[in-house]
């Protein structure tokens, strides 16, 4: 019966993962069909002991990097992923929106250039996405 459990436990784990992975690929659409840019996904499980991954995207203004993180805030509603926290929404230098698993990083470009969270977590797997816009244009 303990065996089961713990069964249980590790496939519950897994499945938190699998769809932490399905919210931040979800989270980089968004940015992607509100053209922001440069959007990156970072795959950090086993390397960072706070989160599983990073979505890094570059807004185009203070308007559009709100409206972005105003719409990955309701998907993450809508997919039962609860914001612990965020911060820089009223400065729209550097949004962020923390949900513990996932982490969305809405900078503009001053601030990602400074940052560089890329070369930061450089040795992180990169998940590629392809956003509609995307898909269309080929």
């Amino acid at each position: 019966m303990v065996f089961t459990v713990c069964i249980k436990d590790f496939d519950l784990a897994k499945k938190r993962k699998l769809t932490a992975r399905s919210f931040a690929i979800a989270a980089a659409k968004v940015a992607a069909e509100r053209h922001c840019t440069n959007i990156t996904i970072l795959d950090l499980r086993g390397k960072s002991p706070a989160t599983d991954f990073f979505v890094i995207a570059t807004g185009t203004s203070d308007r559009q990097m709100r409206t972005v993180a105003d719409e990955i805030s309701e998907l993450g509603r809508e997919r039962g992923f609860n914001r612990f926290g965020s911060a820089g929404y009223e400065q729209s230098k550097w949004i962020l929106l923390d949900y513990i698993d996932v982490v969305v990083h809405i900078f503009d470009t001053e601030y990602r250039d400074y940052y560089d969270l890329d070369l930061l977590w450089g040795d992180a797997k990169r998940i590629t996405v392809k956003s509609k816009a995307t898909e269309e244009k080929k």
